[in-house]
């Protein structure tokens, strides 16, 4: 079953980690694939992720170097997917990490998170739903936050922080765009194995924490990028036609334990 046979995804953030993951499985669905990202090259592959859609998948697929923080640069991301049709679906997961003491914050490092976390997912949004207003035709967004957005973290205020404004923006765009036939939700993962997991904090360092994380998680494993991709691809199709303003944690239930 091919859920998101002909449409364009635009991921951010698709060349490494989640992103490349939820790129694979949008093409693996039928769909076509905008990549958005700071560098074509992945951070934990050896092919790039277009590489691997065109060679592995049906897919067209195309990458454009994007900083989500420039306006001007998510506008021509955006419009790559013209080459395909049009966005249907956006999928907005660029993101970073800076671990640091709440008193030991910089205004920088708090800038940065907020830049890139909220500041680009508004601008993805945004750039996307004007195209997709204009066409009249619908679509869908999904916002990709983290449970660190739905409880405190040590450490990670500033990170928190980012990632909570994303439930509150993910809202408001679900009520003010339902109207127009475009929907809007967001996945909030937990502990995923990524490149960046393990180099940006100290969750994933190496194989004895990442046994001590799985034993307090419900599943008693830590999660796959594919975990997450799936549940994007689900909030993308016509699956969740009625889904709308949701918050989906993809964790194996850490946050409902409280682990």
């Amino acid at each position: 079953m091919d859920l998101l046979d002909g449409a364009t995804v635009v991921v951010t953030g698709g060349a490494s980690g989640i992103g490349r993951a939820i790129a694979r499985a949008a093409a693996d669905e039928g769909a076509d694939v905008v990549v958005g990202d700071v560098r074509e090259s992945p951070r934990d592959a050896e092919t790039t992720t277009v590489e691997l859609l065109r060679r592995e998948t049906d897919a067209d697929a195309r990458f454009v170097e994007c900083d989500v923080t420039d306006r001007a640069a998510v506008e021509r991301l955006v419009d790559a997917a013209d080459d395909f049709g049009g966005v249907d679906v956006m999928v907005n997961n660029a993101g970073i990490f800076r671990g640091a003491p709440f008193l030991e914050t910089s205004a920088e490092t708090l800038s940065e998170m907020l830049d890139v976390n909220v500041t680009g997912t508004f601008f993805g949004a945004q750039a996307a739903a004007e195209r997709m207003v204009d066409r009249d035709a619908g679509g869908a967004i999904v916002n990709v936050s983290s449970i660190a957005g739905l409880r405190g973290a040590t450490n990670a205020a500033a990170y928190c922080a980012s990632k909570g404004a994303i439930q509150q923006f993910t809202a408001a765009l679900a009520a003010e765009l339902g109207p127009e036939g475009i929907r809007v939700n967001a996945v909030y993962p937990g502990t995923i194995r990524t490149a960046q997991a393990i180099r940006d904090s100290d969750t994933l360092p190496d194989a004895d924490a990442e046994a001590a994380v799985a034993a307090e998680n419900p599943l008693r494993r830590v999660g796959e990028p594919a975990d997450v991709a799936d549940a994007v691809v689900y909030l993308a199709s016509d699956l969740a036609d009625y889904v709308n303003g949701a918050t989906l944690s993809v964790d194996g239930g850490q946050f409902a334990t409280g682990g």
